[in-house]
């Protein structure tokens, strides 16, 4: 899932050189670039979307008001300039005349304004929501002209440029649709760079070059998204040539780094993986339980067995590359004897439970084998059920309460500013990312008020805060900070440079060479 389904870092080491800049000359004009996938994309709809692999996709049919360049500053998009005035509630967006839909269908201001307003719609199944709310209250959006969109906010709001950067959806083949359910989400139809071609179930989706596109036309003619669910085999697929990229597993990093034609690079990534409790099963609803547990996990020995260095052990739900990150958390450090100390008091000495996790991710796979282990020796009981991506999605996604599972491994992908209200502010429940049902009304109020305070020493003071609570409930185990590695064939060129904003930010300049 993702915050946004962008992978933020702030800071970043290299291994190797950025791939050079090769002469244009020796590009293929009908070049086809071959990503990979490690789940099955479940629809092609930037406000609907709540998994990494149909946001992968998304990102090149799609374009929002603003774009953020290598440094993470926010640039031009379908917005050419924008303003902000009357103590940062009003902002006004120019946008471009040029922008065609990919049906050829002039772009708008009124699509600007349809697509927050879907976005806010409570019949729209968007988990975005919350970005466009601020203190019960929701942005108002309207259209000053054909090419001029103003947003009136109830109160400053430190993200909301770069909630701007949201896809933006054609209000001439949604309108009075139920967006849900349309049609339109097996084939999108976007302003960005690449226009969907086909989309075969378990398999592939491609997309092909838009011609028209405003920044210029891209150099690649297609791209095609393998689904490859499990992670050994999309390395094979890269050395065999079948696919272009992929992320490089710890226990290949070494062999990988010496492999003919294919270029690693490893940098630190704003992302946290842990196991998450769902509260609103009894067993988790005493906080002395999730303490005990994570009292009895070895978080040093889950990384150096799985990730080899590759990787620190996480405490709280940020990141140490965020500017907001704070260290003053507690850490429960493994301690067997507190964490039965904890079970006994809590009367869970016989607790028995079920952790879910996604198939193809052997980290993941690795870790709950581990923790498995580690949570035998207090006395705790614990079953690994690996389920095909969609499937997980499904129960934790679904909007019922309570949800049908009472742990779960996963991942988030943070984005660039510390807003984490969508994924622990009481109100995501059971519609939202706070799937496990935290509810803490302490982090509520922080929660909204790290989103309206501007000024950022103060935001860094609320945050640390924030992190603070959270880490002692433990709502979430915080298990581990990957570094983030990848392999990319040589034969690729026009790659930015590694870090934030990811080596394909500019895919319209990637090209393959002949």
């Amino acid at each position: 899932m993702r915050s946004r389904i962008i992978t933020i870092t702030i800071f970043l080491s290299l291994l190797l050189p950025a791939t050079p800049c090769l002469s244009l000359s020796s590009l293929d004009p009908d070049g086809s670039l071959r990503f990979s996938l490690g789940g099955e994309v479940s629809l092609l709809n930037p406000i609907l979307s709540t998994d990494t692999s149909s946001s992968a996709v998304e990102g090149v049919i799609f374009t929002g008001l603003v774009k953020f360049n290598e440094n993470l500053e926010p640039i031009p998009d379908l917005a050419t300039r924008w303003s902000v005035s009357q103590g940062g509630k009003v902002w006004t967006f120019h946008l471009r005349k040029d922008v065609k839909w990919h049906d050829g269908v002039p772009f708008t201001a009124d699509d600007v304004v349809f697509t927050f307003n879907s976005i806010l719609n409570p019949k729209v199944n968007s988990v975005r929501r919350s970005d466009y709310i601020i203190d019960g209250q929701p942005i108002r959006f309207k259209a000053l002209d054909k090419y001029t969109v103003q947003a009136i906010l109830p109160k400053p709001f430190a993200p909301f440029l770069i909630h701007a950067g949201m896809g933006i959806i054609p209000k001439h083949l949604l309108e009075g649709k139920d967006i849900n359910t349309a049609s339109f989400n097996r084939k999108p139809i976007g302003t960005g760079p690449f226009i969907f071609k086909e989309w075969q179930s378990g398999d592939h989706v491609t997309v092909k070059r838009n011609p028209a596109y405003y920044f210029g036309q891209p150099l690649l003619k297609e791209i095609v998204y393998k689904v490859i669910p499990d992670e050994n085999s999309r390395l094979v697929a890269l050395e065999a040539g079948e696919v272009d990229e992929t992320g490089i597993p710890a226990k290949d990093y070494t062999r990988m780094k010496s492999a003919k034609k294919i270029k690693v690079y490893e940098y630190d990534s704003l992302v946290y993986t842990y196991l998450g409790f769902n509260l609103a099963n009894k067993k988790f609803a005493d906080k002395r339980v999730r303490q005990a547990l994570a009292y009895a996990t070895d978080k040093k020995q889950l990384v150096n067995l799985i990730f080899r260095g590759l990787a620190s052990p996480a405490y709280a739900p940020s990141a140490p590359v965020s500017w907001a990150y704070s260290d003053k958390v507690p850490k429960y450090e493994f301690n067997p004897a507190k964490a039965k100390k904890l079970l006994k008091e809590a009367g869970a000495e016989n607790l028995e439970f079920t952790i879910l996790l996604n198939q193809g991710n052997k980290e993941r796979e690795k870790a709950a084998v581990i923790l498995q282990q580690q949570y035998r020796k207090v006395g705790v009981k614990v079953n690994v059920r690996v389920m095909e991506w969609s499937s997980l999605l499904k129960i934790v996604n679904a909007p019922r309460d309570p949800k049908e599972f009472e742990a779960v491994i996963m991942g988030w992908s943070l984005g660039l500013d510390p807003d984490a209200y969508s994924i622990w502010h009481s109100s995501q429940y059971p519609a939202g990312f706070n799937f496990v049902k935290y509810k803490q009304p302490e982090v509520d109020k922080l929660l909204e008020e790290g989103r309206t305070t501007i000024d950022k020493s103060r935001r860094k003071k609320i945050y640390a805060k924030l992190w603070e609570q959270i880490a002692d409930d433990q709502p979430y185990i915080f298990l581990w900070y990957p570094k983030s590695v990848e392999g990319v064939n040589e034969r690729v060129g026009g790659l930015a440079k590694p870090g934030p904003a990811g080596l394909f930010l500019n895919i319209e300049k990637v090209f393959v060479k002949k």
